[in-house]
């Protein structure tokens, strides 16, 4: 390099408070971003390769491998911005009276910002749980720094707020184990044999090719409704995700052990009661011929 590109490179350009700017300061700091994204860039796919080699699935790395990245990208402009010259302290002090204006606007953003930053370190949810949200089932599909996709049973994708996962209560069916309960109610005539009735109804949760074997279905008696008599079969599955499925198969087995045993599915009835003096003079109207 020659004396006259030196010179060139610490040109002073101008000052930024007590630190002078030169062509070389600059591209010091640009190379050190540059090279900061790169970094948080590899470190992200590294993450990735590592967990597939480790037989890990790598939607659970996509979290910290994404956490991981902003870390670094962070980092990297912290040294470029002090490379510059800006004091990082005088800059949070003076971004806090901003903050604070600016903080009611993006209140909304800013709090589901760090419940996906409590998501992504706690992985208290992770792509592939089935959740209950507001009283929907949903399959976690990806974890973003702000949203979270989900999809539905009928296959709709909805974006749902991370500060919705972290402040609300929510079901997970998979965090410990997959085990979920598929409630099937049915309601019998007054004058079927209820031990019969609870006697076909043990049988078919037993023969049930989709229930967990080291769990015994459960039939309940649930109450004696104004036209029938309640019962209940529960059974353990361990595939939460296809409840309806299994629900529907138990609610065909019921309906044939039913009819093969001669027991009859209630349905609403009314029972009209008139009067003497009434039914007297309903007979006395006149037929039509």
């Amino acid at each position: 390099m020659t004396r006259d590109q030196v010179t060139l490179l610490n040109r002073p350009l101008f000052k930024l408070g007590s630190t002078t700017l030169t062509v070389s300061t600059l591209a010091t700091a640009a190379t050190i971003v540059v090279a900061t994204l790169l970094l948080a860039w590899m470190a992200r796919r590294g993450v990735r390769r590592a967990a597939g080699r480790a037989g890990v699935d790598t939607r659970h790395a996509d979290g910290f491998g994404r956490l991981l990245a902003y870390t670094l990208g962070a980092a990297g402009v912290g040294v470029a911005l002090q490379t510059l010259g800006i004091q990082l302290s005088a800059l949070f002090t003076a971004g806090a009276v901003f903050a604070v204006g600016l903080g009611f606007a993006m209140q909304n953003i800013a709090q589901n910002f760090v419940s996906g930053v409590i998501l992504l370190v706690e992985r208290s949810v992770r792509p592939g749980d089935v959740l209950e949200v507001e009283k929907l089932l949903v399959r976690v599909e990806e974890i973003g720094i702000r949203t979270t996709l989900v999809r539905t049973l009928d296959e709709e994708a909805l974006i749902v707020p991370n500060s919705t996962l972290v402040q609300s209560t929510v079901k997970s069916y998979t965090i410990r184990d997959t085990h979920y309960r598929v409630r099937i109610q049915v309601g019998v005539v007054y004058g079927s044999d209820m031990r019969r009735v609870r006697s076909v109804l043990e049988k078919v949760g037993e023969r049930l090719a989709w229930r967990l074997e080291d769990r015994t279905p459960l039939v309940l008696l649930r109450d004696f409704g104004a036209s029938s008599v309640d019962w209940e079969l529960s059974v353990w599955t361990d595939e939460p995700w296809q409840q309806r499925v299994h629900g529907s198969l138990a609610r065909e087995a019921i309906w044939n052990a039913f009819a093969d045993a001669g027991i009859t599915i209630a349905f609403p009835q009314l029972d009209v009661h008139l009067d003497p003096a009434v039914s007297d003079a309903i007979t006395r109207l006149p037929r039509a011929a």
